[in-house]
Parts: structure tokens; C-alpha cells; sequence
């Protein structure tokens, strides 16, 4: 198992979800199934959290026994396997199983929120202000949440938004910073301070210890970053599990 601080481990256990179907991968099923299986057996694996599917191929693939799905569905599926364990859909309602809802906050009933946090345009990318306020929102409504799109590198910067050689370049949100300005939002934090991680650019503000973490002076225990990851900011999806463990390799957080 590779190794990290406790702080980081308690923000990285379980965080992606992985979607390579989707762009910019846009990976084929049996690459994808493949890459999951390959990851699940990884030093790594500890970060892995569900396979994203869409329930148009569940009926396509044997899903091994130790893998666990969330699956994109537009209603209630019917019955499922049993690696199933959770729904994402645009509906604003509970299904059958935890559900997953790219809807408005307000209109959420009995269920989790989804927020896209990039894409593969500059405009499709919301603004700091735009995420703290719905991280500030959520975590007053006590509304769990996954993000979604962007969420490739782990700590905020400029990045091709897709793998092509002509992609389009822009600031893209980092999920280190989204998942700490989370765990400080559900802690009660003020939104201006939740908007300053989001905006922050330099990896070296973060400092992970075993007992802690601090960001320019404020401070999250381990315990309660974990709460909040258990409580609140549950994963984001990534149609790579490669590239943000990379970049934390490459800052050293990880080993």
C-alpha cells in the first residue's frame, strides 16, 4: 500500500470514482473494465472508490465479485446486482438504492447531490464563488454530495482540459481543494475562507500530517476530515485514475 499521512489518507480513502467511459478518456468498455480491475489491484487501490457505468451496459459486462458500481440510470432500474450500490441520475428524488442527483439543491428530496466542477470547455468550468457557495449551501442542508468532471490534478491550475494535441487550455479545480474546502464547510467555516482554498494554486499552503492538516494557519483535524468525508463529500468521478495519482506522486504526498 503506498504511503501518506493520516490527514491525506483520511481525504484520499475511497475518493474516485472511476469513469473512463467518459470524456475526455472516452475509453472503450472492455479498456475500461480492464483499467478498473488493474486498479483494484494496485498500491493505490485504497483511493479507488465505485466504476461508473452506465446502466446501458450493466447487461453487457460480468461484474467481478469485489467491484463496486454507481451507475448512471434516467429512472429506477429495477433490480440490480449486488456490486451495485449506488444510482446517479438528473432526477431530483431518491431511487432504489443511495441516489446521486444533478439537480438543484433546493429541489433534492431523500437523496445525495452531484456538482459538475469542469468540463471539456473553458465555460463549462464554474467559478470558485460558484462551488463554495454550493459546498456552503449543502453542508448547511446536511445534503451529502459527489462531484463530477475536472477534477483531474489535485491542486488548482492552468491544464489542457481534454488529451488532445489542439485541446483548449484553462484554470481547472483541484481536487485537494475542492475535498478540503468541503471538509471545511461542513466544519461551519465562513464561505470567504472556503472560496480561498478553492482559489488557492500553491500545493505547498496545504501541509498533511498524521494528526491534522493546516491551510495558511486554519487547521481540520484527522477525525474530522474523515466525518465529512463519511458524511458529506463522498468521491468525485475521474475518467482517470492515473493522472491524479501521478501528480500526487509528483508532489510528494504520496509514496
Amino acid at each position: 500500500m503506498s504511503q501518506a499521512p493520516e490527514s491525506l489518507r483520511a481525504l484520499l480513502t475511497n475518493l474516485i470514482d472511476y469513469a473512463g467511459l467518459y470524456p475526455p478518456a472516452a475509453l472503450s468498455l472492455p479498456v475500461a473494465l480492464s483499467n478498473y480491475k488493474q486498479y483494484l489491484a494496485s498500491p493505490e487501490s485504497w483511493i479507488l472508490n465505485r466504476l461508473v457505468l452506465p446502466v446501458s451496459e450493466l447487461d453487457n459486462i460480468t461484474v467481478g465479485e469485489n467491484w463496486r458500481v454507481t451507475l448512471l440510470v434516467n429512472d429506477e432500474p429495477g433490480a440490480l446486482q449486488q456490486q451495485v450500490e449506488s444510482l446517479e441520475t438528473k432526477l431530483p428524488r431518491k431511487l432504489s438504492l443511495p441516489t446521486y442527483c444533478e439537480a438543484p439543491l433546493h429541489c433534492i428530496n431523500g437523496a445525495f447531490a452531484k456538482v459538475r466542477t469542469g468540463g471539456l470547455t473553458p465555460n463549462a468550468i464554474p467559478m470558485p464563488a460558484e462551488i463554495a457557495e454550493f459546498l456552503c449551501d449543502a453542508a448547511a442542508r446536511r445534503v451529502p454530495f459527489k462531484a463530477t468532471a475536472g477534477l483531474h490534478h489535485p491542486i488548482r491550475g492552468r491544464h489542457p482540459l481534454t488529451y488532445a494535441a489542439d485541446s483548449p487550455q484553462a484554470i481547472m479545480h483541484g481536487f485537494i481543494n475542492v475535498f478540503v474546502a468541503a471538509a471545511f464547510a461542513w466544519q461551519g467555516i465562513d464561505g470567504a475562507a472556503v472560496v480561498g482554498v478553492l482559489q488557492e494554486c500553491d500545493p505547498q499552503s496545504f501541509e498533511f500530517l498524521d494528526d491534522a492538516l493546516t491551510w495558511r494557519g486554519r487547521h481540520l483535524k484527522t477525525k474530522q476530515i474523515a466525518a465529512a468525508r463519511r458524511d458529506f463529500a463522498h468521491s468525485f468521478g475521474s475518467c482517470s485514475f492515473e493522472e491524479p495519482i501521478s501528480d500526487l506522486k509528483a508532489l510528494a504526498w504520496l509514496k
